[in-house]
């Protein structure tokens, strides 16, 4: 197995071609991303057995030795990723007291209730598509799969409409693995700023938002998130809560679309619409790579071994295809598998908090596009579609179809 680490390509250009390289090398391969190293993990079985286990933390400051001895410092792109103060990188005992304080926002109830609000939003969504001339091609990923998802999340963060486009833009730059060092420090000074803005005007006019939820939840011992752990938990919402979410949308259409027998399956009751939400998070996860995680003691897999303080990456899109799990047709698109196992949530404590609201705005959103435009297709050849940039984000930049007969 070579030890010589594969550059990933920046601009996410051919992801799964690039996962399939670096399977080549073994289930755990070094990879390097924008000069760093990291042991990316494509077997699906062993990647779960890591997120779950508690020799592998989240949290840069505590284990991470290239973080904590200075190597890596805010000049590095993917610094935001790492240095945040919240659920996402935290570690044991504080990762469950943050998630503690942090899930009565995303409880059943709140996220059933939104049903009829994403039913409202859709059905705006597609009498506007509807209005597009005969002969002219509307872009899906801007027109739908992207405002179904971060309009929800915004209403659920209680975010004011004329702050939208400024955070909008902001988690486009930050899930961007080419911007520059610079660019993507000002990134996130500019979005930290805008969700403080949001805090200070929610501790001002309270609702029933997540914003306001958090800023009033105590734990059991009355102990607060501090203002760095509340500004940097709805970073992540917002991040996470919109940026899947738009992937899983466009994912589905682009392989429904190109697979027109699959597409038939469902509409002839052969296969439902929780078999391709399922099938489409595991044939292309919505995040492809997912940096990073970190060895808290040496680790010995499959004659590797991860030393105390080293970088694992987490390679979602990969082991969704793994063929240890799948098979000889897990690199095919087919809802009808019976076996549509994933990691497109994560696994373990990490496992996402709103995945259940991802999966309810899919399985709203979807049926009521292909039942309101049957005649639905693609107004180039798909093969021409450029995927977004960056290898964590993973999905098309437009999807231009027509919608008319």
């Amino acid at each position: 197995m070579s030890l010589q680490p594969l550059a990933l390509d920046l601009t996410g250009i051919d992801i799964q071609g690039e996962n399939e390289r670096i399977r080549a090398r073994g289930p755990v391969a070094l990879v390097e991303l924008m000069g760093v190293p990291a042991w990316s993990v494509t077997d699906a079985d062993l990647l779960k057995r890591l997120l779950a286990d508690p020799r592998v933390s989240k949290d840069a400051a505590q284990h991470w030795s290239s973080f904590s001895n200075g190597e890596i410092t805010a000049d590095w792109p993917l610094f935001a990723w790492v240095a945040v103060d919240n659920m996402f990188t935290a570690y044991g005992a504080d990762h469950r007291r943050l998630r503690k304080l942090v899930s009565p926002a995303f409880t059943h109830r709140r996220t059933a209730a939104l049903r009829p609000r994403i039913e409202e939003l859709v059905t705006t969504l597609l009498d506007e598509i509807a209005k597009t001339p005969d002969g002219e091609s509307v872009d899906l990923r801007e027109g739908f799969a992207y405002p179904v998802p971060i309009q929800v999340i915004c209403e659920l963060m209680g975010v004011p409409d004329e702050m939208e486009p400024a955070l909008r833009t902001c988690v486009a730059r930050f899930f961007d693995t080419e911007i520059t060092p610079e660019a993507a420090q000002a990134n996130y000074v500019e979005m930290f700023g805008l969700i403080g803005e949001l805090v200070a005007l929610r501790r001002d006019n309270p609702g029933d938002d997540i914003t306001s939820v958090l800023i009033s939840t105590r734990a059991e011992d009355g102990e607060r998130l501090t203002e760095k752990e509340l500004v940097d938990t709805l970073m992540l919402v917002i991040n996470a809560g919109h940026e899947t979410t738009v992937n899983l949308l466009d994912q589905a259409i682009f392989n429904l679309l190109t697979h027109p027998e699959q597409l038939a399956a469902v509409r002839e009751g052969r296969a439902t619409w929780e078999d391709v939400i399922e099938e489409t998070l595991r044939y292309e996860s919505p995040v492809a790579h997912l940096p990073l995680r970190y060895a808290v003691e040496d680790i010995e897999i499959e004659g590797i071994r991860i030393a105390k303080g080293e970088a694992i990456l987490a390679s979602y899109a990969a082991a969704g295809r793994d063929p240890e799990l799948h098979g000889p047709t897990a690199s095919t698109f087919d809802i009808t598998r019976i076996k549509k196992d994933h990691v497109a949530f994560g696994h373990g404590a990490h496992h996402c908090i709103g995945a259940p609201l991802a999966r309810l705005e899919a399985a709203i959103a979807l049926p009521a596009l292909f039942e309101r435009f049957p005649a639905l297709r693609f107004a180039v050849d798909p093969a021409e579609l450029r995927p977004v940039i960056g290898f964590i984000s993973n999905g098309h930049r437009e999807l231009p179809v027509h919608v008319g007969p």
